[in-house]
């Protein structure tokens, strides 16, 4: 039995990989969102988070999805 063969449906793990590279990036931006009212500095804290996660996240994914 061969683990990765020629008829394989890998759509389960590409969806997977998209949702680590986008989920907490965009829980970040909407609990700033929900924050701003009442803390500005909070939540431009979790904007900024929320950025440098969704670039750190495309290098390291989006290489993996390169296949590199």
């Amino acid at each position: 039995m061969t683990l990765l063969g020629p008829n394989m449906n890998l759509d389960g793990l590409l969806v997977l990989i998209i949702a680590i590279m986008f989920g907490p990036a965009i829980l970040l931006a909407i609990i700033g969102a929900f924050v701003l009212k009442k803390n500005k500095k909070a939540a431009k804290v979790l904007f900024i988070l929320a950025v440098v996660y969704l670039i750190i996240s495309l290098g390291i994914c989006g290489a993996l999805i390169a296949g590199f």
